[in-house]
């Protein structure tokens, strides 16, 4: 089970994460199933937009630690790398609806987002140096760049949470709206109602300038990422945070 539950509304895709118990930790086979299906969805011309969402409270609490303290990132065709790579290479329309508190990818992954919808009360965090870890997803390239370098130091290197408010101020979405998965598929509907070699030309001028110095700095990071989960100072973070949990 990949814990992805997925529905096509027209010319729309719906992926949302659907692991409630689990607050929607992602999973190596929730990537890989993600991965798939958006190179499916770029494949099909009758899919126009794709939103991206949630069927809980929560958005997603981010990696798995367990799955991932038990299956190390390995190369650039695990799972991991796969939906990266699908997601910063998809040539049509991503909307994300974040319900709740978006952890890690949860929030990187709105920086290869063409637009984003929050509820009021989502959380974004982006905790990796607390966990021993680096940025991820190209989010040391991408965040700086949308937020300036003095802000984007301020939130690595504490790790604090940002606020859909917040979120809205930085440009991280667009809209903060009660019934954010409505506004997202209202979103991914007007767009889908657009000339699509327009819409998809479109997106690739606005990504064009950054996309060859975003694969390189995915691959540095990817590289940092792996080697600084086998490190004693991420293992020990794990633990602390595991211990907090079971508390």
């Amino acid at each position: 089970m990949s814990h992805i539950a997925s529905q096509v509304d027209g010319s729309v895709l719906i992926l949302k994460f659907d692991r409630p118990d689990k607050k929607n930790a992602i999973t190596y086979e929730m990537y890989q199933s993600l991965a798939d299906q958006l190179n499916q969805a770029g494949k099909d011309p009758a899919i126009r937009t794709v939103v991206i969402g949630s069927t809980s409270a929560t958005f997603t609490a981010g990696n798995d630690i367990n799955d991932f303290a038990n299956n190390p990132i390995v190369g650039e065709e695990s799972p991991v790398f796969n939906f990266l790579f699908a997601i910063h290479n998809f040539t049509k329309p991503l909307i994300a609806a974040v319900s709740g508190r978006a952890v890690g990818i949860g929030t990187t992954m709105m920086f290869h987002c063409d637009l984003a919808v929050a509820n009021p009360k989502a959380i974004f965090s982006m905790p990796f140096v607390s966990l021993g870890l680096v940025p991820e997803a190209g989010s040391s390239y991408l965040f700086p760049k949308l937020v300036g370098h003095v802000k984007a130091s301020e939130i690595f290197l504490t790790g604090r949470d940002i606020d859909a408010r917040e979120a809205l101020e930085l440009g991280i979405i667009n809209q903060v709206a009660e019934d954010e998965f409505s506004a997202a598929l209202k979103f991914a509907q007007e767009i889908a109602d657009q000339p699509p070699t327009a819409v998809q030309n479109t997106k690739a001028l606005l990504k064009s300038a950054n996309h060859e110095a975003l694969n390189q700095v995915m691959r540095a990071e990817g590289k940092l990422f792996a080697m600084a989960m086998q490190s004693e100072e991420a293992q020990e973070a794990f633990m602390k945070f595991l211990s907090k949990r079971s508390k």
